[in-house]
Protein backbone atom coordinates (compact mmCIF):
# COMPACT_ATOMS: atom_id res chain seq x y z
CA UNK A 1 0.00 0.00 0.00
CA UNK A 2 1.11 3.05 -0.70
CA UNK A 3 1.13 5.59 2.19
CA UNK A 4 2.04 9.34 2.91
CA UNK A 5 4.18 10.04 5.45
CA UNK A 6 6.75 11.99 7.18
CA UNK A 7 9.69 10.54 8.98
CA UNK A 8 7.54 9.36 12.27
CA UNK A 9 4.46 8.72 9.38
CA UNK A 10 2.06 11.27 7.99
CA UNK A 11 -1.44 11.17 9.06
CA UNK A 12 -3.64 12.74 6.48
CA UNK A 13 -3.18 16.25 8.35
CA UNK A 14 -0.29 16.21 8.15
CA UNK A 15 -0.70 15.60 4.35
CA UNK A 16 -2.52 18.34 4.33
CA UNK A 17 0.25 20.59 6.04
CA UNK A 18 2.66 19.13 3.38
CA UNK A 19 0.48 20.21 0.72
CA UNK A 20 0.31 23.65 2.32
CA UNK A 21 3.73 24.55 2.42
CA UNK A 22 4.36 23.07 -1.26
CA UNK A 23 1.30 25.37 -2.21
CA UNK A 24 3.26 27.90 -0.76
CA UNK A 25 6.52 27.82 -3.12
CA UNK A 26 6.79 30.61 -5.77
CA UNK A 27 10.66 29.20 -6.36
CA UNK A 28 12.06 31.67 -4.13
CA UNK A 29 13.05 30.55 -0.03
CA UNK A 30 12.69 33.79 0.92
CA UNK A 31 8.81 33.05 0.30
CA UNK A 32 8.75 30.53 2.41
CA UNK A 33 10.00 32.12 5.66
CA UNK A 34 12.41 29.15 6.65
CA UNK A 35 15.62 29.54 4.64
CA UNK A 36 17.60 32.00 2.63
CA UNK A 37 19.83 31.23 -0.36
CA UNK A 38 22.74 33.60 -0.13
CA UNK A 39 24.56 32.09 -3.38
CA UNK A 40 22.28 30.78 -6.69
CA UNK A 41 22.75 27.48 -7.62
CA UNK A 42 24.93 27.31 -10.80
CA UNK A 43 22.61 24.71 -12.26
CA UNK A 44 23.24 22.91 -15.69
CA UNK A 45 20.59 23.50 -18.73
CA UNK A 46 20.62 19.73 -18.59
CA UNK A 47 17.42 17.97 -16.07
CA UNK A 48 19.45 16.39 -12.94
CA UNK A 49 18.64 13.74 -10.37
CA UNK A 50 19.52 11.32 -7.57
CA UNK A 51 18.42 7.91 -6.52
CA UNK A 52 19.16 7.27 -2.91
CA UNK A 53 19.45 3.67 -2.61
CA UNK A 54 19.48 3.47 1.51
CA UNK A 55 20.30 0.42 3.32
CA UNK A 56 18.80 0.70 6.90
CA UNK A 57 20.59 -1.34 9.35
CA UNK A 58 24.57 -0.99 8.63
CA UNK A 59 25.22 -3.55 5.83
CA UNK A 60 28.60 -5.65 5.64
CA UNK A 61 30.34 -3.49 2.96
CA UNK A 62 33.50 -5.81 4.03
CA UNK A 63 30.82 -8.72 2.49
CA UNK A 64 29.97 -6.43 -0.35
CA UNK A 65 32.61 -4.20 -2.11
CA UNK A 66 35.79 -4.30 -0.49
CA UNK A 67 36.46 -8.06 0.28
CA UNK A 68 39.30 -9.51 2.21
CA UNK A 69 40.10 -13.14 1.20
CA UNK A 70 42.76 -14.47 3.45
CA UNK A 71 42.49 -12.49 6.61
CA UNK A 72 40.92 -14.02 9.35
CA UNK A 73 38.14 -11.28 9.51
CA UNK A 74 37.44 -12.11 5.87
CA UNK A 75 34.45 -14.67 5.97
CA UNK A 76 32.87 -16.92 3.39
CA UNK A 77 32.52 -14.76 0.28
CA UNK A 78 34.98 -14.74 -2.40
CA UNK A 79 35.73 -11.62 -4.71
CA UNK A 80 34.65 -11.82 -8.38
CA UNK A 81 36.51 -9.59 -11.40
CA UNK A 82 34.07 -6.70 -12.91
CA UNK A 83 33.60 -4.84 -15.72
CA UNK A 84 35.49 -1.87 -13.56
CA UNK A 85 38.66 -2.02 -12.45
CA UNK A 86 37.77 -3.50 -9.08
CA UNK A 87 36.48 -6.66 -7.60
CA UNK A 88 33.23 -7.02 -5.55
CA UNK A 89 31.31 -10.21 -3.58
CA UNK A 90 30.54 -13.76 -5.94
CA UNK A 91 27.01 -13.04 -4.75
CA UNK A 92 27.19 -9.85 -6.74
CA UNK A 93 27.72 -11.08 -10.26
CA UNK A 94 24.87 -9.00 -12.29
CA UNK A 95 25.95 -5.83 -10.46
CA UNK A 96 29.39 -7.10 -11.46
CA UNK A 97 28.55 -6.35 -15.29
CA UNK A 98 27.41 -2.86 -14.27
CA UNK A 99 30.53 -1.56 -12.20
CA UNK A 100 32.11 0.45 -14.71
CA UNK A 101 29.68 2.69 -14.48
CA UNK A 102 29.54 2.42 -10.87
CA UNK A 103 32.94 3.60 -8.53
CA UNK A 104 33.26 2.27 -5.17
CA UNK A 105 34.47 4.65 -2.05
CA UNK A 106 36.09 1.87 -0.01
CA UNK A 107 37.97 4.87 2.16
CA UNK A 108 35.07 6.17 3.95
CA UNK A 109 35.61 6.98 7.93
CA UNK A 110 32.38 8.58 9.31
CA UNK A 111 31.97 9.18 13.39
CA UNK A 112 28.61 7.93 14.44
CA UNK A 113 28.10 4.07 14.93
CA UNK A 114 24.60 4.39 16.39
CA UNK A 115 22.18 3.24 13.90
CA UNK A 116 19.53 6.65 14.86
CA UNK A 117 22.57 8.82 15.25
CA UNK A 118 24.49 7.08 11.88
CA UNK A 119 21.07 7.43 9.58
CA UNK A 120 20.85 11.29 10.48
CA UNK A 121 24.51 12.05 10.23
CA UNK A 122 24.34 10.38 6.28
CA UNK A 123 21.20 11.77 5.13
CA UNK A 124 22.17 15.56 6.56
CA UNK A 125 26.14 15.61 6.81
CA UNK A 126 25.36 17.02 9.98
CA UNK A 127 25.60 15.16 13.50
CA UNK A 128 22.14 15.29 15.22
CA UNK A 129 21.73 18.53 17.01
CA UNK A 130 19.07 19.37 20.12
CA UNK A 131 19.29 22.96 18.58
CA UNK A 132 18.51 22.97 15.11
CA UNK A 133 16.96 20.34 12.48
CA UNK A 134 18.86 19.72 9.18
CA UNK A 135 17.48 19.16 6.05
CA UNK A 136 18.33 15.81 4.25
CA UNK A 137 19.76 14.78 0.95
CA UNK A 138 16.39 14.89 -0.45
CA UNK A 139 15.33 17.55 0.59
CA UNK A 140 18.26 19.88 -0.46
CA UNK A 141 18.19 18.46 -3.98
CA UNK A 142 14.73 18.55 -4.58
CA UNK A 143 14.82 22.43 -2.89
CA UNK A 144 18.20 23.09 -5.70
CA UNK A 145 16.75 21.40 -8.60
CA UNK A 146 13.01 22.09 -8.79
CA UNK A 147 13.69 25.12 -11.03
CA UNK A 148 14.47 23.11 -13.88
CA UNK A 149 11.05 20.96 -13.44
CA UNK A 150 8.47 23.93 -13.70
CA UNK A 151 5.80 21.11 -15.28
CA UNK A 152 6.19 18.72 -11.83
CA UNK A 153 2.99 18.38 -10.48
CA UNK A 154 4.23 15.50 -8.09
CA UNK A 155 6.27 15.97 -5.37
CA UNK A 156 10.05 16.24 -5.83
CA UNK A 157 11.33 14.23 -2.70
CA UNK A 158 9.68 10.40 -2.86
CA UNK A 159 10.66 8.06 -0.91
CA UNK A 160 9.87 4.65 -1.57
CA UNK A 161 9.61 1.64 1.13
CA UNK A 162 10.40 3.29 3.75
CA UNK A 163 10.39 6.52 5.57
CA UNK A 164 13.99 8.81 4.96
CA UNK A 165 14.98 12.02 6.75
CA UNK A 166 13.16 15.21 7.11
CA UNK A 167 13.32 18.70 5.29
CA UNK A 168 14.30 20.36 8.74
CA UNK A 169 14.17 24.09 8.53
CA UNK A 170 13.65 23.95 4.68
CA UNK A 171 9.88 23.30 5.90
CA UNK A 172 7.14 21.14 4.85
CA UNK A 173 7.24 21.45 1.05
CA UNK A 174 10.36 19.57 0.92
CA UNK A 175 9.11 16.74 3.05
CA UNK A 176 9.46 13.10 1.88
CA UNK A 177 6.31 12.13 0.46
CA UNK A 178 7.17 8.58 1.45
CA UNK A 179 4.87 5.70 -0.63
CA UNK A 180 5.22 1.85 -0.48
CA UNK A 181 5.85 -0.13 -3.43
CA UNK A 182 2.06 -0.70 -4.81
CA UNK A 183 -0.10 1.87 -6.83
CA UNK A 184 -2.70 2.49 -3.75
CA UNK A 185 -2.33 6.04 -1.64
CA UNK A 186 -3.79 5.83 1.79
CA UNK A 187 -6.80 8.18 2.15
CA UNK A 188 -6.78 8.98 -1.40
CA UNK A 189 -8.54 6.96 -4.10
CA UNK A 190 -6.65 7.15 -7.18
CA UNK A 191 -8.65 5.14 -9.27
CA UNK A 192 -12.28 7.35 -8.27
CA UNK A 193 -14.10 8.46 -11.23
CA UNK A 194 -13.19 11.75 -12.23
CA UNK A 195 -16.76 13.14 -12.26
CA UNK A 196 -17.36 11.85 -8.87
CA UNK A 197 -13.38 13.30 -7.81
CA UNK A 198 -14.85 16.49 -9.55
CA UNK A 199 -18.14 16.73 -7.49
CA UNK A 200 -16.74 15.84 -3.68
CA UNK A 201 -14.15 19.22 -4.71
CA UNK A 202 -17.04 21.31 -5.68
CA UNK A 203 -18.62 20.41 -2.42
CA UNK A 204 -15.58 21.41 -0.30
CA UNK A 205 -14.91 24.09 -1.83
CA UNK A 206 -18.66 25.76 -1.63
CA UNK A 207 -18.27 24.95 2.39
CA UNK A 208 -15.20 26.89 2.26
CA UNK A 209 -16.66 30.03 0.32
CA UNK A 210 -19.93 29.96 2.92
CA UNK A 211 -17.52 29.78 5.88
CA UNK A 212 -15.07 32.74 4.45
CA UNK A 213 -18.55 34.82 4.30
CA UNK A 214 -19.63 33.66 7.46
CA UNK A 215 -16.85 34.86 9.72
CA UNK A 216 -13.56 36.48 9.61
CA UNK A 217 -11.34 34.12 8.76
CA UNK A 218 -11.07 34.44 5.15
CA UNK A 219 -6.90 34.29 4.93
CA UNK A 220 -7.33 31.18 6.32
CA UNK A 221 -9.98 29.78 3.75
CA UNK A 222 -8.52 30.93 1.36
CA UNK A 223 -4.96 29.25 2.01
CA UNK A 224 -7.11 26.06 2.82
CA UNK A 225 -8.67 26.58 -0.89
CA UNK A 226 -5.44 26.72 -2.35
CA UNK A 227 -4.16 23.19 -0.28
CA UNK A 228 -7.60 21.24 -1.15
CA UNK A 229 -7.07 22.87 -5.19
CA UNK A 230 -3.69 21.29 -5.12
CA UNK A 231 -4.30 18.08 -3.61
CA UNK A 232 -7.06 17.48 -6.35
CA UNK A 233 -4.62 18.34 -8.78
CA UNK A 234 -2.10 15.74 -7.09
CA UNK A 235 -4.96 13.54 -7.39
CA UNK A 236 -5.53 13.82 -11.28
CA UNK A 237 -2.18 14.70 -12.63
CA UNK A 238 -1.43 12.09 -15.34
CA UNK A 239 2.02 12.02 -13.80
CA UNK A 240 0.80 9.91 -10.55
CA UNK A 241 0.97 6.91 -13.02
CA UNK A 242 4.59 7.26 -12.27
CA UNK A 243 3.75 5.25 -8.86
CA UNK A 244 1.82 2.19 -10.63
CA UNK A 245 4.88 -0.27 -11.35
CA UNK A 246 2.14 -2.82 -11.78
CA UNK A 247 1.38 -1.20 -15.08
CA UNK A 248 4.82 -2.55 -16.09
CA UNK A 249 5.24 -5.05 -18.52
CA UNK A 250 6.05 -8.61 -16.11
CA UNK A 251 9.25 -9.36 -18.03
CA UNK A 252 10.33 -5.70 -16.58
CA UNK A 253 9.46 -6.44 -13.09
CA UNK A 254 10.68 -10.04 -12.49
CA UNK A 255 14.12 -8.23 -14.32
CA UNK A 256 14.07 -5.67 -11.05
CA UNK A 257 12.85 -8.16 -8.94
CA UNK A 258 8.64 -8.88 -8.41
CA UNK A 259 9.64 -7.98 -4.31
CA UNK A 260 9.41 -4.84 -2.63
CA UNK A 261 12.70 -3.27 -3.40
CA UNK A 262 12.60 -4.50 -6.99
CA UNK A 263 9.24 -2.49 -7.25
CA UNK A 264 10.98 0.52 -5.75
CA UNK A 265 13.60 0.78 -7.50
CA UNK A 266 11.76 0.37 -10.71
CA UNK A 267 9.21 3.18 -9.20
CA UNK A 268 12.38 5.66 -8.83
CA UNK A 269 13.10 4.98 -12.44
CA UNK A 270 9.78 5.60 -13.50
CA UNK A 271 9.38 8.65 -11.73
CA UNK A 272 13.03 10.01 -12.43
CA UNK A 273 11.47 9.79 -16.02
CA UNK A 274 8.62 11.72 -15.12
CA UNK A 275 11.14 14.43 -13.87
CA UNK A 276 11.23 14.00 -9.39
CA UNK A 277 14.86 15.09 -9.12
CA UNK A 278 15.43 13.07 -5.53
CA UNK A 279 13.93 9.71 -4.97
CA UNK A 280 14.71 7.71 -1.82
CA UNK A 281 14.49 3.16 -1.97
CA UNK A 282 14.67 1.47 1.24
CA UNK A 283 16.24 -1.94 1.61
CA UNK A 284 16.00 -2.75 5.60
CA UNK A 285 17.13 -5.58 7.47
CA UNK A 286 21.02 -5.13 7.43
CA UNK A 287 21.72 -5.08 11.01
CA UNK A 288 23.51 -8.84 11.08
CA UNK A 289 24.79 -9.26 14.81
CA UNK A 290 24.24 -13.07 14.39
CA UNK A 291 24.17 -15.32 11.15
CA UNK A 292 25.24 -13.06 9.24
CA UNK A 293 26.83 -14.90 5.86
CA UNK A 294 23.47 -16.95 5.08
CA UNK A 295 21.73 -13.87 5.44
CA UNK A 296 23.28 -12.11 3.03
CA UNK A 297 24.07 -15.32 0.69
CA UNK A 298 20.46 -16.53 0.66
CA UNK A 299 18.39 -12.80 1.54
CA UNK A 300 19.77 -9.80 0.94
CA UNK A 301 22.51 -10.14 -1.16
CA UNK A 302 20.51 -11.59 -4.37
CA UNK A 303 17.33 -8.87 -3.92
CA UNK A 304 19.47 -6.28 -4.16
CA UNK A 305 21.73 -7.34 -6.54
CA UNK A 306 19.35 -7.88 -9.08
CA UNK A 307 17.22 -4.48 -8.67
CA UNK A 308 20.44 -2.62 -8.13
CA UNK A 309 22.14 -4.10 -11.70
CA UNK A 310 18.49 -3.21 -13.47
CA UNK A 311 18.09 0.25 -12.15
CA UNK A 312 22.02 1.04 -13.38
CA UNK A 313 21.32 -0.92 -16.74
CA UNK A 314 17.48 0.86 -17.31
CA UNK A 315 18.87 4.13 -16.81
CA UNK A 316 21.71 3.49 -19.41
CA UNK A 317 19.57 2.15 -21.93
CA UNK A 318 17.04 4.95 -21.84
CA UNK A 319 19.59 7.78 -21.74
CA UNK A 320 19.01 8.96 -17.84
CA UNK A 321 22.14 7.65 -16.06
CA UNK A 322 24.38 10.36 -17.75
CA UNK A 323 22.40 12.67 -15.51
CA UNK A 324 21.02 10.51 -12.97
CA UNK A 325 23.53 9.81 -9.66
CA UNK A 326 22.86 6.61 -8.17
CA UNK A 327 24.42 6.02 -4.60
CA UNK A 328 24.07 3.27 -2.68
CA UNK A 329 24.41 3.70 1.25
CA UNK A 330 23.72 2.99 4.93
CA UNK A 331 24.37 4.17 8.06
CA UNK A 332 27.39 2.79 8.88
CA UNK A 333 29.01 -0.85 8.12
CA UNK A 334 30.02 -3.87 10.22
CA UNK A 335 32.76 -4.85 12.72
CA UNK A 336 35.71 -6.43 10.35
CA UNK A 337 35.86 -9.20 13.20
CA UNK A 338 33.27 -11.81 13.59
CA UNK A 339 31.93 -11.93 16.92
CA UNK A 340 30.88 -15.29 18.93
CA UNK A 341 27.08 -15.51 17.35
CA UNK A 342 28.94 -15.76 13.08
CA UNK A 343 27.47 -11.92 13.13
CA UNK A 344 29.54 -8.36 12.63
CA UNK A 345 28.65 -5.69 15.05
CA UNK A 346 28.81 -1.48 14.56
CA UNK A 347 31.16 -0.40 12.79
CA UNK A 348 31.67 3.22 11.20
CA UNK A 349 35.54 3.95 11.17
CA UNK A 350 36.26 1.89 7.85
CA UNK A 351 34.01 1.35 5.45
CA UNK A 352 32.57 1.52 1.58
CA UNK A 353 30.09 3.32 -0.26
CA UNK A 354 28.71 3.19 -3.83
CA UNK A 355 27.92 6.46 -6.02
CA UNK A 356 28.10 6.75 -10.15
CA UNK A 357 25.90 8.33 -12.67
CA UNK A 358 25.77 11.47 -13.08
CA UNK A 359 28.95 12.44 -14.92
CA UNK A 360 30.91 10.51 -11.87
CA UNK A 361 33.74 8.45 -12.90
CA UNK A 362 32.68 4.76 -13.04
CA UNK A 363 34.64 1.86 -12.76
CA UNK A 364 36.97 2.90 -10.22
CA UNK A 365 37.86 1.95 -6.36
CA UNK A 366 38.43 4.96 -4.53
CA UNK A 367 40.87 4.70 -1.40
CA UNK A 368 41.29 1.58 0.04
CA UNK A 369 41.46 -0.07 3.44
CA UNK A 370 43.97 -2.16 5.38
CA UNK A 371 44.42 -6.13 4.85
CA UNK A 372 42.26 -6.87 7.63
CA UNK A 373 39.97 -4.25 7.15
CA UNK A 374 40.36 -2.71 10.38
CA UNK A 375 41.65 0.86 9.03
CA UNK A 376 41.63 3.29 6.22
CA UNK A 377 44.86 3.42 4.50
CA UNK A 378 44.65 6.24 2.04
CA UNK A 379 42.69 9.74 2.29
CA UNK A 380 39.58 9.27 4.36
CA UNK A 381 36.00 10.31 3.07
CA UNK A 382 33.53 11.99 5.33
CA UNK A 383 29.16 12.02 4.76
CA UNK A 384 29.98 15.56 4.24
CA UNK A 385 32.32 14.72 1.37
CA UNK A 386 29.99 12.20 -0.40
CA UNK A 387 27.15 15.04 -0.28
CA UNK A 388 29.61 17.80 -1.50
CA UNK A 389 30.67 15.56 -4.83
CA UNK A 390 26.87 14.37 -4.92
CA UNK A 391 25.93 17.91 -5.25
CA UNK A 392 28.81 18.86 -7.16
CA UNK A 393 28.21 16.34 -9.84
CA UNK A 394 24.09 17.60 -10.16
CA UNK A 395 25.28 20.80 -10.34
CA UNK A 396 24.90 22.30 -6.97
CA UNK A 397 26.85 25.09 -6.26
CA UNK A 398 28.83 24.35 -3.25
CA UNK A 399 28.65 27.98 -2.39
CA UNK A 400 25.22 27.84 -1.48
CA UNK A 401 24.42 28.76 2.05
CA UNK A 402 21.00 28.42 3.86
CA UNK A 403 19.85 30.45 6.88
CA UNK A 404 18.26 28.08 9.82
CA UNK A 405 15.29 29.09 11.54
CA UNK A 406 17.27 30.36 14.48
CA UNK A 407 19.22 32.98 12.08
CA UNK A 408 22.76 30.60 11.54
CA UNK A 409 24.04 30.43 7.93
CA UNK A 410 24.08 27.03 7.01
CA UNK A 411 26.49 26.15 4.14
CA UNK A 412 25.35 22.84 1.72
CA UNK A 413 26.87 19.60 2.50
CA UNK A 414 28.18 21.25 5.56
CA UNK A 415 31.23 22.73 3.73
CA UNK A 416 32.26 18.88 2.88
CA UNK A 417 35.13 18.68 0.31
CA UNK A 418 34.50 17.08 -2.93
CA UNK A 419 35.72 13.34 -3.51
CA UNK A 420 38.19 14.61 -7.03
CA UNK A 421 38.95 10.81 -7.75
CA UNK A 422 34.70 10.95 -9.03
CA UNK A 423 34.87 14.28 -10.55
CA UNK A 424 36.30 14.50 -14.37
Amino acid sequence: MIRFSTPDGMSRRHFMRHMAGASALTGSALAMGHTLKTHASELTSRRKSAILLWMGGGPSTMDIWDLKPGSRNGGEFRPISTSGDMQISEHMPMMAKQMDKMSIVRSMSTREADHNRGRYYLHTGYVPNPNIEHPSYGSVIAHELIDQRPELEIPPFVAVGGDSVGPGFLGMAWAPFSVSSNGQVRNLDLNMDVNRLSARKLALMELEARAMQNDNRGIAVREHLEVIDKTFKLMTSPQMAAFKVADEPQAVRDRYGDNGFGNGCLMARRLVETGVPFVEVSLGGWDNHQDIFPTLRDDKLPVLDRAMSALVEDLEQRGLLQDTIIIWMGEFSRTPNINGNAGRDHWARSWSCVVGGGGLNGGIAVGETSADGTAVETDPYSAEDLMATVCQGLGISLETTFTSLNGRPMKIANSGRVIRELIS
